[in-house]
């Protein structure tokens, strides 16, 4: 049972989807107005089911690179404990479909347009059409989360608001950082399977100054809300996450390793659950 469920939470990637959903309320909370418990439950099962979706149609697409990386080799569509066919490739379509269709009826078109568009991006122009031709690939891909925020956003009030606005450009400069130090920590994987990842296209050091200053400038627009009416709360989650980041960036582009890059992986985790919990808690005290 444990295998299974494990298995389950492996193959539908729901770390990242509860992340996903959580940058989803974010957006409820930074937006004025109000929205009943039911909607923002399926504003957050939606977006979640929509990630679980994407994360598995990344699976199932790239079971010859995962074949070729060690941190990815025991996937199931790789071992053959999941037969790759219409099967799966109809249920991953299901899900996509069931996700958007209850964001429509419960919450608005353009809330279920983003729900969509955050699976789209992953799954189609990361996955299929980017991942294995530039580096850009991530950068690209990092609106997947900013559509996240604006279908939270969306659900509450159609007229964008600044700080709403404000965070989803945040998700998109996180992306990059927080999955180029993954991507240092785990290079020769990326070079074995030819994924043209930053770190392998101009090596561990350039990488490791790029993320530096994508750091840099992703803490500085984060305090942007501040100007919007962001209060103490906010504050202080932007400035304690975004020291860390800073601090492990800054050892990352001096000492590049595989330790100093996953010291910064994590570190971007924190910065950005300690920005989206303090969004939180300033939205409702």
């Amino acid at each position: 049972m444990a295998a299974a469920i494990k298995q389950f939470a492996d193959l539908f990637k729901l770390r990242i989807g509860f992340v996903i959903s959580f940058t989803a309320l974010a957006g409820v909370a930074v937006t004025p107005g109000a929205l009943p418990a039911w909607k923002i439950l399926v504003l957050g099962l939606a977006v979640l089911v929509s990630s679980a979706s994407a994360g598995a149609f990344n699976q199932y697409v790239e079971r010859d690179i995962d074949a070729c990386m060690r941190r990815t080799r025991r996937r199931p569509f790789v071992t053959g404990e999941l037969k790759h066919g219409p099967f799966w490739l109809g249920v991953i379509v299901a899900m996509l479909a069931i996700s958007v269709c209850a964001a429509a009826a419960a919450l608005n078109f353009l809330s279920a347009l983003y729900v969509f568009l955050g699976a789209f991006v992953y799954a189609v122009v990361y996955t299929v059409w980017l991942k294995r031709r530039t580096w850009l690939n991530i950068v690209v891909g990092g609106l997947a989360g900013s559509f996240a925020v604006l279908a939270g956003a969306a659900a509450v009030s159609p007229d964008p608001d600044p700080r709403a606005l404000i965070l989803a450009t945040v998700l998109f400069l996180w992306t990059p950082p927080h999955f180029w130090s993954l991507a240092i920590a785990h290079r020769n994987d990326y070079d074995a399977a030819r994924v043209p990842m930053l770190p392998v296209v101009v090596g561990d050091a350039r990488a490791a100054r790029v993320i530096c200053a994508s750091t840099i400038v992703l803490v500085a627009t984060s305090l942007l809300p501040l100007w919007y009416g962001m209060g103490w709360w906010y504050l202080l989650g932007a400035v304690a996450g975004g020291a860390v980041f800073l601090a492990k960036s800054v050892k990352l582009a001096r000492h590049p390793s595989r330790l100093t890059a996953f010291a910064c992986f994590h570190a971007s985790l924190l910065q950005l659950s300690l920005l989206l919990s303090a969004a939180m808690l300033d939205a409702f005290w």
